[in-house]
């Protein structure tokens, strides 16, 4: 039997989750589960990496231990983060975090220097205070590039620790505004408008292809040689990878962040595009992901962690549904993206401190966001849509399902809640068995519990 292993890193934690197929279905697997977080270091927020490449190789080692020998492993994080290397292939630290306020100095500068207008038309990338573009350029305005020599994001320098290779992949490099959409390849006239160097950027691999073998180091630590691919490494684009749509349809991607969308063989690029600040962002097999982003279950994770998690989720979704009133909010609100408190930053935003009232507003607001999304898709692409598929953990969310339904008169189903995992394990099928994405898609769809709400 052929196991293949996902590492699907999200912003607050991280599993290795084993596939394969077992009598025509799909059977997943968590072997291993570990924290991820953000610290702050000298009033900067950045991510540990050291923590995460060890927790990695732990978790693959975790394979030998069970007996179950993956023929390759994949991974995926979110997106818009980076390490930059020295000529060694040394670190140069720190690794910001996205909710880092750097960037807040260089946005005017940056579109200075080449329009938003102009990046749209270029990228098609929704405008981010935090996408890549402005990270990096404040990296150049402190000094940070002057010794780098390597850009990895994310699951590139996590599969860099595991076999030596430095190596660029489609999916997660077109969410740092700096990819043509229409080339697919890294656009030398914005590099060149903001003085990044050109030689940072190598090549961009797609999903389903190889990195390399584990390098000796690893295979000493883990006990076993395998092959690392790159999966759809943008963890939105492994999760619409495994999500089981018709051409007709639109998916949320819920997790921390709710990306809703539809995928697209041709970028649209439209100023109407641009002004309602929706992405074309990379996915398998070269389709985009005509998305919008949205404050997603960060809303809900905060305010737990705020209680110090003495409410499940479940307590506070009957908290929510019980309160007989809601008001509306932007749950884009730059007040939200890194708050000291989320309850208290929701609570000023609707004036009241009553926690009900605060979960069903978070609820009832996120849910017209989606429907105000869904009518904007249908003017832009001149499509009506009929169903939408939520993937992801927040798909059991039963109330924000039965909300999305509500406010956007769709037909909604919910599945499969390990989407991200599952599309990575589908891509490295699709490696394996040399399959089409439409049969990988049917294999989903016959292998998990799709609820219709």
């Amino acid at each position: 039997m052929n196991y293949y292993l996902a590492i699907d890193i999200g912003a607050s934690s991280g599993r290795h989750i084993l596939g394969y197929i077992d009598n025509g279905r799909l059977k997943l697997e968590e072997i291993h589960r570990f924290e991820n977080y953000i610290t702050n270091q000298n009033s900067t927020l950045v991510w540990d990496i050291k923590h995460l490449v060890n927790e990695v190789k732990k978790g693959i080692a975790k394979c030998k231990e069970i007996g179950k020998i993956p023929c390759t492993v994949a991974i995926d994080t979110w997106g818009v983060d980076y390490v930059l290397l020295d000529e060694n292939k040394k670190e140069i630290k720190p690794c910001y975090c996205y909710r880092d306020s750097r960037t807040n100095a260089v946005v005017d500068e940056v579109e200075s220097l080449v329009s938003p207008a102009q990046l749209y038309a270029k990228t098609g990338i929704q405008k981010q205070i935090f996408n890549t573009i402005y990270q990096l350029y404040a990296d150049k305005k402190s000094g940070k590039l002057l010794n780098a020599k390597y850009f990895l994001m994310m699951p590139e320098y996590l599969s860099f620790k595991l076999t030596g290779v430095c190596k660029n992949e489609y999916t997660n490099a077109t969410t740092t505004g700096l990819v043509n959409a229409k080339t697919k390849t890294w656009d030398n006239d914005i590099l060149s408008a903001l003085d990044l160097p050109s030689e940072l950027f190598g090549a961009l691999n797609t999903p389903s292809s190889l990195v390399g073998d584990l390098s000796a180091d690893i295979q000493k630590a883990v006990g076993f040689n395998c092959a690392v691919l790159f999966a759809p490494s943008h963890d939105t684009a492994s999760a619409v990878c495994a999500c089981p749509m018709q051409d007709d349809d639109l998916y949320i991607s819920s997790g921390t962040w709710s990306l809703i969308g539809t995928e697209i063989t041709q970028p649209i690029l439209s100023d109407n595009a641009r002004k309602l600040n929706f992405s074309n962002e990379g996915g398998i097999d070269y389709r985009f992901r005509f998305l919008k982003n949205y404050m997603g279950m960060w809303l809900f994770q905060n305010i737990r962690r705020n209680l110090n998690k003495s409410m499940t989720y479940d307590e506070m979704m009957t908290l929510a549904m019980n309160c007989g009133e809601y008001k509306y909010f932007e749950v884009n609100d730059r007040t939200l993206v890194a708050p000291d408190n989320m309850i208290d930053a929701i609570g000023k935003l609707i004036c009241s401190d009553d926690l009900g009232l605060i979960l069903n507003s978070a609820y009832h607001s996120l849910a017209k966001s989606y429907s105000e999304a869904v009518s904007e898709i249908e003017a832009v692409t001149g499509k009506r849509f009929n169903a939408i598929h939520i993937v992801g953990g927040g798909c059991r969310d039963k109330y924000l399902n039965i909300l999305t339904r509500d406010y956007t008169r769709k037909s909604v189903t919910a599945g499969p809640i390990e989407a991200t995992a599952t599309g990575n394990i589908v891509s490295q099928i699709m490696h394996d068995k040399k399959i089409s994405l439409a049969t990988a898609r049917d294999l989903i769809k016959n292998s998990f519990d799709i609820k219709e709400i």
